[in-house]
């Protein structure tokens, strides 16, 4: 029987099997096009096998694989498993009678976690029920039961196809595969909060797009090597990344010459906003990304918010809208872009940011104010000097 089993990882999908059996159908060629991209990409030799609520891969190497699942949407959970193809019950049984004492130490308690098929249909070799099957595996096991907190656990799966058995379920990224909820404009800055907010919408299946705003050649080019350092640890989650490289520092100083100090930001961000959403119509995006969290900063109060998004009619979604630092620097460092992020850098906001901007803007002041720019040439002019870049 030995020879016959296959040793690789059993992927279970996460929010993608609510979906209706059509919807269900495309979002998992969605989700086996990323796996096998990202496999192709390291060089990894795999075969997936598709079944109704999962997925199991073949591979020689589950230790590297895992660090690529694990950056994978789609996913609920996956294990490191041997499956038993046409497998009955009596060589399942027979199998771990032979293995157990390997995964289960003397002194150590256990439990059988069983999950037979539903409306797939039976097992044709299943001839008893789930306590029957229960009791032939463990029927020579000799370790203490603990159905409650045991220290191992033994995973069998009954299929129609035949058996899975696995031993510890590892958290997948959870949503939905990369692209099957469009396209958004991601508004990165280069700081901790945008990359994680970009992040976050990926998981839900989005497409991101970057767009950064700088302020080269008045300050140093750092911000703009940041974000492309982000874009590198970004791939791990999308199979390509396009940035757009904004020049505002005109803008900001015609801004600073009009405007009073305490407005200044506001409009900086009226008008980013104006042209991301320019952008994000030539790029057939759905909505724009910001990093932005409520009360933050001044520009990230309700009032301010308000005024900044009025500018566009575009949807702008705000993944860390109630998250604290604390919780955005955590994720920041399980997806490594802590490291980068806290680089120094010359922020093409911060660069013109007066003492005391308001915390409380009024909306007809900030559109009155803006009638004092010329608007449309600004816009006009940075788009024109933007710079593409493909990862």
């Amino acid at each position: 029987m030995e020879e016959n089993i296959q040793k690789g990882i059993l992927i279970a999908f996460g929010e993608l099997f609510l979906k209706s059996e059509g919807v269900k159908r495309v979002f998992q060629k969605k989700l086996i096009r990323d796996l096998q991209f990202f496999f192709r990409k390291a060089r990894i030799d795999f075969k997936i096998h598709q079944f109704r609520d999962r997925l199991f891969i073949v591979l020689p190497e589950t230790i590297k694989s895992a660090k690529i699942i694990e950056r994978i949407s789609g996913t609920s959970w996956f294990a490191e498993c041997l499956y038993f193809p046409k497998a009955g019950l009596k060589e399942i049984g027979s199998f771990i009678d032979k293995n157990y004492k390997n995964w289960i130490k003397r002194g150590e308690t256990f439990a059988i976690r069983l999950k037979k098929p539903g409306k797939a249909g039976p097992c044709p070799s299943l001839k008893t029920g789930k306590d029957g099957i229960i009791e032939r595996i463990a029927r020579n096991i000799n370790r203490k039961v603990d159905l409650d907190n045991p220290k191992k656990e033994i995973f069998v799966e009954v299929r129609k196809e035949g058996y899975f058995i696995y031993f510890k379920k590892q958290k997948g990224l959870g949503g939905f595969p990369a692209g099957s909820s469009g396209k958004v404009l991601t508004l990165m800055s280069g700081g901790i909060d945008s990359p994680v907010a970009g992040y976050l919408i990926s998981k839900k299946g989005a497409e991101n797009i970057w767009l950064h705003f700088h302020s080269f050649p008045l300050v140093s080019n750092a911000s703009v090597e940041k974000v492309k350092e982000l874009a590198e640890v970004f791939l791990g989650y999308q199979h390509r990344l396009k940035i757009y490289f904004l020049p505002f520092q005109k803008a900001q100083i015609e801004i600073k010459s009009k405007i009073p100090a305490e407005y200044r930001i506001l409009l900086y961000r009226r008008l980013m906003f104006k042209i991301a959403e320019l952008i994000a119509k030539k790029e057939k995006c759905k909505a724009l990304i910001t990093g932005e969290s409520l009360g933050q900063v001044s520009s990230q109060t309700l009032p301010n918010l308000g005024i900044i998004e009025e500018a566009i009619k575009i949807p702008v979604l705000r993944p860390l809208i109630s998250a604290d630092k604390e919780e955005i620097i955590a994720i920041a460092k399980k997806i490594n872009t802590y490291n980068i992020s806290i680089k120094p850098q010359e922020d093409c906001c911060t660069l013109f940011t007066p003492k005391h901007p308001t915390a409380e803007g009024k909306m007809e002041t900030a559109k009155q104010l803006e009638k004092k720019l010329n608007t449309k040439k600004l816009i006009k002019d940075i788009i024109k000097e933007a710079k593409i870049v493909i990862q």
